[in-house]
């Protein structure tokens, strides 16, 4: 019985070693980018880390589990099915919190493309998670290649906002430090050449 409950799933072994250590690895990658936001000057709140940091490292969790839940010696599809539906639920009902506390949090407006990358490919991904475990009974075959479509669609998702937030600090601590730079030279300046009187060139 055990066979027959992992025959469609071996295939896949190969492809979820590479996407659950790259999910691994790239939550790793987000404690840096969390580290490097501590030590900028522009600090987040609590809110906007919960709302545009911390569904990052859920997203590449997702990912984690996703690929063990595959990889597991199994007994039977429908505990397969179980395990994942249970995840795209739980994703689900996360990324309806997730746009609840983007709304909530003052720090930050976000704009289209903040929504689109925070709020609805996950919302997406997660639903295909749960659809395709609700299939994955009677059509073995099919769901499973839905799953592994919502798993890189996470990766993916999760790259890109990783990306995003630490180019946002990176652009605000640029701007924070040249206008920083420009008082500084402002305030070496001797006094007539602050401010000249108009009309006196």
């Amino acid at each position: 019985m055990e066979e027959a409950a992992r025959s469609p799933l071996v295939a896949w072994e190969s492809f979820y070693v590479i996407v659950g250590s790259s999910g691994a690895a790239l939550t790793g990658l987000q404690f840096v980018v969390m580290a490097l936001i501590a030590e900028s000057s522009r600090r987040s709140g609590v809110r906007e880390i919960r709302a545009f940091g911390t569904p990052t490292v859920i997203h590449f969790c997702e990912v984690l589990l996703v690929s063990a839940i595959v990889s597991a010696p199994w007994h039977s599809q429908s505990s397969v099915a179980f395990a994942l539906g249970a995840c795209g639920f739980a994703g689900v009902a996360y990324g309806v919190i997730v746009i609840r506390r983007a709304r909530q949090q003052t720090g930050y407006r976000p704009v289209f493309e903040d929504w689109l990358w925070h709020a609805v490919l996950p919302l997406i991904a997660y639903a295909l998670v749960l659809i395709a475990a609700s299939l994955l009974p009677s059509h073995p075959q099919r769901p499973l290649f839905v799953v592994a479509l919502a798993a890189l669609l996470l990766l993916f998702i999760g790259i890109h906002n990783a990306w995003d937030t630490i180019t946002y600090f990176a652009i605000s601590e640029s701007q924070a430090r040249k206008e920083s730079g420009d008082q500084e030279i402002d305030k070496a300046r001797p006094p007539r050449d602050r401010e000249l009187p108009s009309g006196s060139i």
